[in-house]
This record gives structure tokens, sequence and C-alpha cells, in this order.
């Protein structure tokens, strides 16, 4: 049986907030944010409000917090650390500098407290449902402990890695892949626009194919980066990834070249396509080209 946890909730704005009440209603919970507004709708939701940082930490096991940037982090941690039992835990929800979280477990280290960084991936939507990705770095009997606490929040709990900071790398992976993409959508875009298509209609088309694809997820299935052996199961599924892509990308860049449309990313992904996947081109590859 897993051990209950009393949890304490800060940061209670557009994702802290639907976080917390998911909690809430699993596990005796307290909150506090700075809005009224905020805390009442917790409130509603079963949690207990406090006055201030130092009764919701003598009232926690496990604090999770949810504000802005690495200063408003510290500045909670600092309220939090005197009045917090030997063997509690923080998690860190924000997504601050890796440097930060190391510094703030070491620190709290000598105090008994256990520092998790736990950066979120899902948004609102996420939190609300309880489907948030949430990526743990740190200890990994504080993991195990946290894990079960956290689980109404979020349906996917990850441990990311044993220092403190390897859940917010693992979240900084994550959102390069996510704003990459967004300015490859631009580029899209500015190709069919130009091309004379409907963007809105081609958007419908992404959203629906992705569901079912997986979108660029979808090939995230190996544990390294590194070249895949000819004898390996996947250099046949990635080879023919390469081959698509390189013959899709080609078709794409001449229509934009037709319309004089500039395509930086597009580019770029034909060059580095195949290396990425695993699956360069071999000189044999050259020549037969060639």
């Amino acid at each position: 049986m897993s051990e209950a946890l009393r949890l304490g909730c800060v940061g209670l704005g557009n994702i802290g907030g639907p976080m917390a009440a998911r909690l809430a209603g699993s596990a005796p919970t307290t909150v506090f944010d700075l809005s009224p507004d905020a805390v009442a709708t917790l409130v509603d939701a079963g949690a207990v409000a406090v006055d201030g940082l130092p009764e919701l930490a003598s009232a926690s096991d496990l604090v999770s917090i949810c504000v802005r940037d690495d200063a408003q982090v510290r500045k909670v941690i600092g309220e939090l650390r005197p009045h917090l039992a030997p063997g509690s835990l923080i998690a860190i929800h924000s997504t601050i500098a890796p440097e930060t979280a190391a510094e703030q477990a070491a620190a709290c280290a000598a105090d008994g407290i256990v520092v998790l960084d736990a950066p979120i991936s899902g948004g609102a939507p996420g939190a609300a449902e309880g489907r948030l990705a949430i990526m743990i770095g740190g200890d990994r009997a504080g993991y195990e402990r946290a894990r079960a606490a956290l689980a109404p929040a979020g349906d996917l709990i990850v441990h990311a890695g044993p220092a403190a900071g390897d859940g917010t790398r693992m979240k900084l992976a994550r959102n390069l892949l996510h704003f990459v993409s967004f300015a490859a959508t631009a580029e899209a875009s500015r190709l069919a626009e130009a091309a004379g298509i409907d963007i809105a209609q081609l958007g419908r088309v992404v959203r629906h194919t992705d569901a079912i694809t997986g979108g660029a997820g979808a090939i995230m299935l190996r544990d390294t980066t590194g070249p895949i052996a000819p004898d390996d199961f996947w250099f046949g599924v990635f080879t023919h990834v390469r081959d698509l892509g390189e013959k899709d990308l080609t078709l794409a860049l001449t229509l934009a070249d037709r319309l004089g449309v500039d395509l930086p990313l597009g580019r770029r992904a034909l060059t580095d396509l195949a290396a990425g996947l695993g699956v360069p081109h071999s000189a044999h590859d050259a020549r037969r080209d060639g």
C-alpha cells in the first residue's frame, strides 16, 4: 500500500489551479496563492486554504510549486524550508533552469528535505483532465513517493534521471521539438498559401493525420541517436522513412522555388534527415545517385 501524503500546492494559475483541483479530489490538500479568486476555486474543489507559506509547509508532506520563474521558485522554497519536516518533498513544476533545481536540492538536503524538479507538459487542458505528463528528476525513492501522490494530475509520470534538474532537461528537449515544429508549421503554411491552398483546411488535415500517426513522436522509438546497424530491425524502418521524407521534401522545395517561397527549415531538414534518423547515406548511395 502506498504512503498517504498530505499535499500542498503553491501557485494556482492556469495550470497549477486545475492540477491542484485534481489532487484535492484524492488527498488532503492545502493551497496558497496571492489571488483570492484562485484560492476560492480550490476551496470549492475540496482544498483547505491557508494564509501563508509557513502554515502550508507545516500541513504538507509534499509541496507542489507551480509559479512563474526561477526567482519565484527560490522565494517560495526559502519561505517553506524552515517549516518543512525532515523527509518532506518539494516538487517544482515550473519550467526553470536545471541549475536552479540542483541548487535548491543541495540547499534543502541539509535539512533532510528532498527537492524534485517535476516540470509538466500538457497545458491547462491536460491539467484539468488529469492527463499531464510529469517529468521528475531527482532521488529515486523521492520519485516513487511523489509518483503515487501526483498520479491524479498526470497519467504519464516518468523518472527523467537521478539528479534534480534532469526533469527540466527532458522538458527543454520536449519543448525544443514543440516550438521548432511551430516554426516549421509557419513554413508549411507559407508554402500552402503561396500555392493558393486554404491553410485552415491544411490545419484540419494536419491535426487529423497527426492524431492517427502520432506526429513527430512516432519516430522516437530508439534509446540512442547513433547510426543504426544494417542488421538492426529499425534499419529498414528508418531507411523507408528517410527515403519517403527526402522525396517529399525535395518535391516541396521544388514547389517553393517555383513560387519564390523561402523554406530554410525545409532545406535544413533535407540536409539533416538521413543522419538524424540514424541512416546516413553511404558512399555507395552517393555513387549510385550520381
